[in-house]
């Protein structure tokens, strides 16, 4: 082993470290490894700047910005409402949800696709009775596999194709992947729908004996004013008066003093009532028993209350409320937004509601200037969930977005335009006729993904030229020697889908995908069939929630925990390499002709 081999294997390991470790962002620490590259010297100078002006770089941040526009076009929620009376039970719920978010994910980033579909599972939920968590994990799931149809689906395909374009000079194609991604899609939605639902949880066996995400696991605080009608009558009385859907939780006198009410007990004029309930059962209350929500302030600008509106929100991972408290961030002063009320995962809230410090997946209830909801959402870095309460979409600029959509995927599919190009140039026709605006768009780009794509890619290549990829393939080589050629396919798809959950999935290809052809070429094999399998595996990290953000975002409004993720998880796996392994070398012969 050389020396610039040996430096280069150790800047591998040191980003694998400390991505496990996630202590430190994930591009922050592409950023360090490439500046760690340019001073061993094993990363030239004049190449430290080529992962960022890669295709790789332009499509992922161009779909990003194609995937907002859809999400925001409304497209999504007209082609459901036909399918709403399908879906009446669990399976058919299963069955449609997560066949509509694996189509979706096909034709834009599949993140983007969960969080439009989110907001209409969970008011299927709601409505039907189902527990939320039986549609979530199974629509994230299907969102990963669809990703695996298209070239654009999600970023290890479109990292493995540049790939094949270096190696054999010619990259991956828009629909290259749909044979495969196609067909593991279909048997995972099927097994999903028949019968994989029913590994998840239900309900938790909590003391209230409720689902972990429920709609009555909001807290909030209000105010009984000397007028009420229940000043001098009992707690049991109150929660009559919520039809049995309000809870009293806790009663705050004195300024500060916290007690924990029985039914008995009797309400005084200026006490703040803590309440358990969901957003309809607080409507209900207030007004029958003129109460007055705590954290309702006024709004600068607002002179009616016809120009608010109230919503339900999830703190996604990126929010900047994460570690802050209402006053921490200046809520209102400076977002225009009042919190209403907090559910934490099925948890009791034991605090003030000012002094919480939010948490990534906090679902919130929050009062917002009605022309503003959009903009407010994306400012705290949250995602809508009451779909009554925010116009998801502009029905006005549908047709355009699916024209746009439409078009960029024909001139790719023909061959008429490269992808890069192609999907730059939608990205620009959402912002030119205002499907999205450039606040919307800038925001909607993951720019650490891009980061860590542009800073990685060097170490990749420096990997490569260093001759350490040769190296491991050799390694592997010898262990895949005494094995069939579809045996060795299936060990790279397995190492893959293994790395995965403790790395990005895209730092995961960068690695992998160069091993894999070597390997290939070790075992005298067509390289496509392994780069096929690092994408698969790559791109099907099912069992954790911290390998990829669709896993992670469903997690607290779902109510699951870590385990979760392995009782689903796993025998989907199983599923992938199962039938994933022979499909490859099916479509993609491993021996030469």
């Amino acid at each position: 082993m050389t020396t610039d081999q040996i430096v280069a294997f150790s800047l591998v390991g040191a980003v694998i470290a400390l991505l496990i470790w996630d202590r430190l962002r994930y591009d922050l620490v592409g950023m360090l490894a490439l500046v760690a590259g340019l001073v061993a010297g094993i990363i030239p100078t004049k190449e430290a700047f080529t992962g960022f002006s890669d295709d790789i770089v332009v499509i992922v941040g161009s779909a990003l910005v194609v995937s907002a526009g859809v999400g925001r076009s409304g497209i999504v929620e007209t082609a459901m409402r036909p399918l709403a009376p399908l879906m009446r039970v669990p399976w058919t719920q299963v069955a449609v949800l997560t066949g509509a978010v694996t189509l979706l994910s096909a034709v834009m980033k599949n993140v983007g696709a969960l969080a439009v579909f989110m907001p209409i599972a969970i008011q299927v939920a709601r409505r039907t009775g189902t527990p939320v968590s039986y549609l979530l994990m199974p629509m994230a799931f299907g969102s990963l596999m669809g990703g695996l149809m298209t070239l654009v689906g999600t970023s290890p395909n479109i990292i493995v194709s540049r790939m094949r374009g270096e190696i054999l000079g010619q990259p991956f194609g828009m629909f290259d992947f749909t044979p495969v991604g196609l067909a593991i899609s279909v048997l995972g939605v099927a097994f999903l729908a028949f019968g994989g639902w029913r590994l998840l949880p239900g309900k938790r066996g909590s003391n209230s004996g409720q689902p972990a995400f429920s709609v009555d696991d909001f807290t909030t605080e209000v105010r009984l004013p000397a007028e009420s009608p229940f000043v001098g009558r009992t707690v049991h009385d109150l929660e009559e008066a919520g039809e049995g859907d309000v809870t009293v939780a806790a009663i705050i006198r004195e300024g500060h003093r916290r007690y924990v009410p029985s039914g008995h007990w009797t309400l005084f004029a200026d006490d703040i009532l803590v309440l358990e309930c969901d957003t309809q059962a607080l409507a209900r209350v207030v007004p029958v028993a003129g109460l007055q929500l705590v954290a309702e302030k006024e709004l600068r600008g607002v002179t009616s209350a016809d120009e608010l509106a109230v919503v339900e929100a999830v703190v996604a991972q990126s929010s900047m409320l994460i570690g802050n408290t209402v006053e921490d961030v200046c809520l209102r002063e400076r977002y225009g937004a009042n919190l209403l009320a907090l559910s934490r995962r099925g948890r009791p809230i034991r605090q003030r509601l000012r002094r919480i410090r939010f948490r990534f997946g906090d679902l919130l209830v929050l009062q917002v200037r009605a022309a503003d909801v959009t903009a407010t959402l994306a400012a705290l870095g949250c995602l809508p969930l009451a779909e009554r309460d925010v116009t998801l979409g502009r029905p006005r600029k549908q047709r355009l977005a699916l024209a746009i959509v439409a078009a960029t995927i024909a001139l790719v599919a023909t061959g008429t335009v490269p992808v890069a190009p192609a999907f730059f140039g939608a990205a620009v026709a959402m912002m030119l006729t205002r499907v999205l605006s450039l606040k919307e768009a800038y925001d909607s780009v993951e720019w650490p993904i891009l980061i860590l794509l542009g800073s990685l890619i060097p170490v990749s290549e420096a990997l490569r030229t260093t001759g350490g990829t040769d190296l491991i393939a050799g390694l592997l080589s010898d262990v895949a020697q005494g094995l069939p050629p579809l045996l060795a396919l299936g060990l790279i798809l397995v190492a893959a889908m293994a790395v995965t959950p403790f790395l990005n999935n895209a730092a995961t290809v960068l690695v992998m995908a160069p091993i894999g052809a070597s390997l290939a070429g070790h075992l005298g094999l067509r390289p496509d069939a392994f780069l096929m399998a690092v994408a698969v595996g790559a791109g099907c990290d099912f069992l954790t929630p911290i390998g990829h953000q669709c896993n992670t975002l469903v997690m607290g409004p779902g109510g699951y925990r870590f385990a979760d993720y392995s009782r689903l998880g796993l025998p989907l796996s199983i599923l992938v390499i199962l039938v994933g392994t022979p499909l490859i070398a099916f479509v993609w012969p491993l021996v030469p002709h």
